[in-house]
């Protein structure tokens, strides 16, 4: 999974007042799309692997914001709206993909290692592979914690917004998820 350097993210408090005007609707919500269509796109990929299946919930995300607009009342940042949205595509996604499959949660982890093992679009050495494998072991909601502090480098206030979940709970989920996987990386096992 090889993915492209970050913009940093555009300050657009006007857009509220823009998404709320039927007349610049559209052009603000494009904008949006744009700003953001590549963050959340790797937030989505690093949760659900398959590059197929990031295109559709990234598109669900916008779909969903699109047909929603009229509840975002501007009380958070767009993209803790965005951000919100995409993590439960994601959440819901991993959860019908692991009933349909019938698999356990540990059975859940395996599938979406095995998928990053045969995904034609990850390019990355042992070290990496090794990486993945140990941040797919997390407990999804943990994983998602993980991916956002750690790849989008977002602050615990924004994320407690955008998951429902106290800073605290936030940044011990953090530390232990660092742990797990500084424990399999010097750890022999696969």
């Amino acid at each position: 999974m090889k993915e492209t350097p970050l913009q940093p993210e555009p300050d657009f408090a006007q857009w509220h007042s823009r998404l709320q005007d039927p007349s610049t609707r559209r052009a603000a919500f494009a904008e949006a799309v744009e700003a953001f269509s590549q963050r959340l796109y790797w937030l989505i990929r690093r949760m659900v692997i398959s590059h197929e299946d990031a295109n559709d919930l990234l598109q669900n995300t916008f779909l969903k914001a699109w047909a929603n607009l009229d509840t975002f009342r501007g009380e958070a940042r767009i993209s803790t709206w965005l951000y919100k949205i995409a993590t439960n595509e994601c959440l819901t996604h991993l959860e019908k993909q692991r009933l349909r499959r019938h698999l356990s949660l540990d059975d859940a982890d395996s599938y979406l290692v095995e998928t990053l093992r045969g995904d034609e679009f990850f390019d990355g050495d042992a070290v990496q592979t090794r990486f993945q494998t140990a941040v797919l072991q997390l407990p999804p909601k943990q994983r998602l914690v993980f991916n956002l502090r750690y790849y989008n480098d977002m602050k615990y206030e924004d994320m407690s917004e955008a998951l429902g979940t106290s800073e605290g709970a936030l940044k011990a989920s953090y530390h232990h998820a660092v742990k797990k996987i500084t424990a399999y990386m010097t750890s022999g096992n696969d």
